[in-house]
């Protein structure tokens, strides 16, 4: 699970305690808070009469602290003050998460803390859980017997449903996860991007789940013919429809550069060579060209167009989305007409909405030249979330976000 999930449960926990937020101030400066305020955010700095508190809205109010006031220190993922411990205002440090409650007199008489390490602590415990849950694409849902079935890699694992299990949805064409909904097994759909946490069985063949999230997206991989800066979009001929397809590319877009040498050595596997070209068995005869038949060829089970070369695309297309996350990151502004690019966007509830990318991923001209169809050859949507949520892949779904 990403950092996003924490924070969203830290706001859970303020809403649980009827806080309401400070709204936010048309000044840039920071302001003193309003007396009677309850004030909640990040702490940005410390003193020895109270703190400054960045708030959701991104404003940073000036909190006086009394010598009276009580400092109760609270867990990641609290909704009431059951289980607080007392603190100190020498407790209190940058990166703390807090709820001040002030008097009429504008002093804080009350500040409920929530650590930074614990919050990072449960967010590493979180993020291993999901990464040793798993994820894939739906090919099957039995909503009556509770089973879904996802193609992972190069395995099948069927994902088992209980009353217990948490299963939300992501919609809206938003992957935050804040932005997904409690959902059911029912709306699950054959070709959704679904992500686990849960127990695997002994061989894992099969994951009882705990929380699961799903979504529709869409992966485009193709040429750009075209780079809009004003409109924030990305036109390219699509590998897979050979249609031309327009891709918004936003702010919380994720978009990254893989180098030369590392996107060669991603062909290589999925070619079943070395990085070097050697040829592997079964697979392609050297990196310069393949046989057009036989074991190497298109159609042979070790060329592309057979069974072993789409399951070396697959599993060279989980390597892709796990090492995305250290990759180098690039702006649109970086992008020009000819670029290589292999795209994660939403899925659009209508032909006259535009996708929005999730994840791009430029400088793939030698994987694409791999995987000409492009239609193995997919991306994860939370890929960068460290799925990763996880990004995936190594963590938490909405990672990213």
């Amino acid at each position: 699970m990403s950092l996003v999930r924490v924070c969203v449960r830290v706001s859970v926990m303020m809403a649980a305690l009827a806080v309401p937020m400070l709204p936010a101030r048309a000044q840039s400066a920071a302001a003193p808070a309003a007396a009677g305020q309850r004030v909640s955010g990040a702490v940005k700095s410390t003193s020895a009469t109270g703190l400054t508190v960045t708030t959701a809205a991104g404003q940073d109010v000036v909190v006086t602290i009394s010598d009276a006031a009580k400092v109760l220190v609270v867990a990641p993922g609290s909704k009431d003050l059951k289980s607080a411990t007392p603190g100190t205002l020498g407790d209190v440090a940058v990166g703390d998460k807090v709820l001040v409650v002030e008097d009429a007199s504008g002093t804080a008489t009350r500040v409920i803390l929530m650590k930074a390490v614990a919050i990072a602590a449960t967010h590493q415990a979180e993020e291993a859980a999901w990464s040793k849950g798993g994820g894939g694409i739906v090919k099957s849902v039995d909503p009556a017997a509770g089973a879904i079935v996802i193609a992972s890699g190069l395995k099948t694992v069927t994902v088992m449903v209980t009353p217990q299990t948490v299963i939300r949805r992501y919609a809206g064409g938003s992957v935050r996860f804040e932005d997904a909904k409690v959902s059911t097994i029912a709306a699950i759909q054959k070709g959704d991007q679904l992500r686990v946490r849960g127990t695997k069985s002994a061989d894992g063949s099969t994951i009882t789940a705990d929380e699961l999230v799903t979504g529709m997206f869409k992966n485009y991989s193709g040429l750009i013919s075209a780079v809009d800066a004003s409109a924030g979009t990305v036109t390219l001929k699509d590998l897979t429809t050979k249609k031309s397809v327009t891709v918004a590319v936003g702010a919380n877009s994720d978009v990254r550069r893989i180098p030369p040498m590392l996107a060669e050595r991603v062909a290589a596997r999925m070619k079943g060579t070395g990085a070097g070209g050697t040829a592997k068995p079964g697979g392609m005869a050297g990196s310069g060209g393949m046989a057009p038949g036989g074991p190497g060829g298109p159609g042979g089970p070790g060329g592309p167009g057979g069974p072993d070369g789409a399951a070396r695309e697959r599993s060279a297309g989980s390597d892709l989305s796990q090492m995305l996350s250290r990759l180098p990151t690039e702006t649109l502004a970086g992008l020009k007409v000819g670029d290589a690019v292999m795209i994660v966007a939403t899925s659009p509830s209508s032909d006259a909405e535009t996708p929005v990318a999730v994840t791009l991923l430029v400088g793939v001209d030698a994987i694409l030249s791999a995987s000409p169809s492009g239609q193995t050859m997919t991306l994860s949507p939370w890929s960068l979330g460290g799925g990763g949520e996880g990004g995936d892949t190594g963590g938490g779904p909405g990672g990213q976000h």
